[in-house]
């Protein structure tokens, strides 16, 4: 099992390709480049699975996060 650090690093890598990836640009300009668009939910994603791993713990400790719904959106990410 890998630790929390390390998956937390990788959500905040996410999350900064995710705002370098949109940047200015705005919706129609995001729904116009699918490239950007897979780019987007490919690290939405990984950020959404990265948040599985984390332990109870962790998980217990931060309780303003939904991570319930976190876990609910990456599933319709990859099966809807």
């Amino acid at each position: 099992m890998k630790d929390d650090k390390l998956y937390l690093i990788h959500i905040g890598e996410c999350i900064e390709r995710i705002e370098k990836y949109i940047g200015t640009e705005c919706r129609d300009g995001f729904m116009a480049s699918t490239l950007t668009q897979d780019a987007v939910l490919w690290n939405l994603q990984t950020m959404a699975e990265s948040t599985q791993r984390l332990s109870d713990d962790l998980k217990a400790a931060h309780p303003q996060v939904s991570w319930d719904r976190i876990s609910g959106f990456r599933n319709v990410l990859v099966h809807d």
